[in-house]
């Protein structure tokens, strides 16, 4: 008798526990996607010209053709609607999928220090981008990264599975080695071809920027994180399964080798739109998804989406400061990435989570 009312006890107080864990992932995640959208507005605002959020609200209403829309002054309007809120959205769009990608990256090869470029996806864009630079014909750099990307991707896999049945460390192996050489091809054009503006675009793409951001490129980042990464979402339990090894993956009637490549395709297909529009970012995807595990634990359910919201608020307060630090002139985005993530990596390098990456 003693035995069944301790072991009620502990069902209880262990669903306590979860109900309590929800309610904080909850609140969590409520509080983050109020926090991101009050960042996006004020984001807008900040420039050399002066924009209110009624502004920026009374402009939005209008082109929404939402009843009741305020007037606003055709020069406020187009800042608004052609330049701040196309960009804005753009980096919150990026910032949402290579966090998003960072995380299913490090679940899938079981490799704390993943990212989205590791199976040399940036390498690959960067290659296809700086090509049609050279060439003059940049109208079509999104295309070219894109494509890039997904040659890499091609490549890498080809390697991967010339040496058998393809595992997560022949991929990673092969991603380094077409990272490398997509690195050599594009220092090598650089240094043979570029020069004057191009070189200083070229320059300008690599190390990530959202300047040219338009309705064009929030097209394409939406688009991608809304049919790619929903889908990525909706596989989170299969990623939790994952975490246990293949083996314990495959003992819950998981495809291990169809899943993990459909999920390394996806991730590949969402990295390359990404980076076609914004340029190769650093250390998103590898920071943010560490940073999200200590508010909502490991299971994927919750850290997906949590991963979304906070990668889309990072990129915009790192986008916003690498524009307004040092106007008029503006830094590349990455270069802001890059500084606040090396110090945050160190830092969870040092903690004592670093004790699982060992």
């Amino acid at each position: 008798m003693i035995r069944v009312v301790l072991q009620q006890a502990e069902r209880t107080a262990a669903q306590s526990h979860r109900g309590a864990a929800r309610v904080r992932y909850l609140g969590w995640l409520v509080l983050s996607i109020l926090a991101l959208v009050l960042t996006a507005g004020i984001a807008v605002t900040i420039g050399p010209a002066d924009v209110s959020l009624t502004d920026v609200t009374a402009s939005l209403a209008g082109h929404l053709g939402l009843p009741g829309a305020a007037e606003v002054a055709p020069l406020t309007d187009s800042i608004v609607w052609q330049l701040r809120l196309p960009r804005v959205l753009t980096a919150a769009a990026v910032g949402a999928g290579l966090a998003l990608s960072g995380a299913v990256m490090q679940s899938v090869t079981r490799n704390p220090l993943a990212d989205p470029y590791l199976l040399g996806l940036s390498s690959g864009a960067s290659l296809g981008a700086v090509c049609v630079i050279i060439l003059g014909v940049a109208v079509a750099l999104p295309a070219a990264a894109f494509l890039g990307a997904l040659a890499a991707l091609v490549a890498t896999l080809s390697i991967a599975r010339a040496g058998g049945t393809i595992t997560p460390g022949r991929a990673v192996l092969s991603g380094l080695a077409i990272a490398q050489l997509g690195g050599a091809g594009t220092s090598f054009i650089i240094f043979w071809a570029a020069k004057g503006d191009s070189y200083r675009e070229i320059l300008n793409w690599l190390l990530g920027s959202l300047a040219g951001s338009s309705w064009s490129s929030v097209a394409i980042s939406v688009s991608a994180l809304v049919l790619v990464g929903a889908g990525i979402v909706l596989s989170a339990t299969r990623l939790d399964a994952f975490t246990f090894g293949d083996t314990a993956a495959a003992s819950l009637g998981i495809d291990v080798n169809r899943t993990r490549w459909i999920l390394l395709g996806a991730v590949a297909l969402l990295t390359g739109a990404m980076v076609a529009v914004s340029g190769a970012i650093g250390f998103v995807g590898l920071i943010l998804p560490h940073l999200v595990r200590g508010l909502s634990g490991p299971g994927h359910r919750r850290l997906l989406p949590l991963t979304v919201v906070l990668g889309a608020l990072f990129l915009i307060l790192a986008d916003t400061v690498a524009r307004t630090v040092f106007d008029p002139r503006e830094l590349p985005v990455g270069i802001i990435t890059a500084l606040i993530g090396v110090p945050v990596f160190i830092v969870l390098i040092k903690s004592r989570k670093a004790a699982a990456w060992s």
